[in-house]
């Protein structure tokens, strides 16, 4: 077994006193006012963990994925204004050197991103925990959780921290389940922060070997099998995703490795498989082949024969 197939080893945990307790409620008081940068709000979906859940995508990614299908989630706008006079409707203002978005006056033609030098966007807004707990209350009756996402939302670690621990010890809301979806980079000790209040975990394994992950992503990818080690020790590991591009991704190609991982994997975590297509990409991925049901397929057929079990296909392919 390899050392990134090891199981980490469980860490010892203090008891809190009564002091603690003290601590954590002025904790929380300042964590309520943390700010996060939002791309959008998702009010429903049931395809982001279990159940009916509201997702908030969170701006700023440290990947430079080739494949990215959000690409104007990577970067912040630096507010260079380029895009304002590119709005038909009078939707982005510039103000103190700073764009700003009128979401009513919106039309999402899109023109912003298509003019940005760095392909960012300027539609985002600035939330508080105490905010965002308002719009999940105004979606409470309809949900049955909380999924984080991103761009890369553990960029915003002490925002995700404000809001699920202001979840869970909210009367009316601690019944909802708190998830993230992560690429998997996040330090174990900041993963160590968020544990106590996340319910599980969605993590994205973008490639096998470290020279196919570098390529597409423009990272290394140690800490994805670190996070995933970790999550496993605590019980916190949800979801494993495989984006398969054909001729790009290695999962064909390192079939019986992969699938030596992922049966140690415990039983109940979702193997999910994505498919590859040209929606939202740019660049040189637009020129690549798309996934097609025959592809997934047959990399499933590959994996369960191989004795991965609870493999999840797409219900759709666009």
């Amino acid at each position: 077994m390899s050392e990134r197939q090891k199981t980490l080893q469980s860490h010892n945990r203090r008891i809190p006193d009564a002091e603690d307790s003290i601590a954590a409620t002025s904790t929380a008081t300042r964590l309520n006012v943390r700010t996060a940068t939002v791309s959008k709000i998702l009010n429903f979906s049931c395809v982001d963990g279990p159940g009916n859940r509201l997702v908030i995508f969170l701006q700023g990614c440290n990947y430079q994925c080739k494949s990215c299908h959000n690409p104007q989630t990577i970067d912040m706008c630096n507010h260079c204004g380029d895009c304002v006079e590119t709005c038909p409707t009078n939707a982005l203002t510039l103000i103190s050197s700073k764009v700003i978005w009128d979401a009513s006056l919106c039309s999402h033609c899109d023109n912003c991103l298509a003019v940005c030098p760095k392909q960012s966007s300027p539609k985002t807004q600035q939330y508080t925990v105490a905010e965002m707990l308002d719009v999940i209350r105004n979606n409470l009756f309809f949900i049955s959780g909380i999924t984080v996402t991103g761009g890369e939302a553990t960029l915003q670690l002490g925002f995700i921290k404000g809001l699920f621990s202001a979840i869970k010890s909210s009367s009316d809301l601690q019944h909802l389940t708190c998830m993230i979806d992560s690429n998997g980079s996040l330090r174990t000790t900041s993963w160590a922060k968020l544990l106590p209040f996340t319910d599980g975990v969605m993590i994205d394994l973008k490639a096998w070997q470290e020279e196919t992950h570098l390529w597409l992503t423009g990272r290394q990818h140690h800490r994805v099998f670190q996070s995933i080690e970790l999550l496993v020790q605590h019980n916190k590991l949800y979801e494993v995703r495989l984006l398969h591009i054909p001729g790009k991704t290695d999962f064909d190609a390192e079939v019986d490795e992969l699938a030596s991982y992922l049966t140690q994997l415990p039983k109940d975590t979702r193997i999910k498989l994505n498919a590859f297509q040209h929606h939202g990409v740019t660049s040189e991925a637009l020129t690549w082949e798309t996934c097609q049901e025959s592809d997934i397929t047959h990399l499933a057929n590959q994996l369960t024969e191989r004795d991965v079990t609870n493999i999840v296909v797409p219900s759709v392919y666009l």
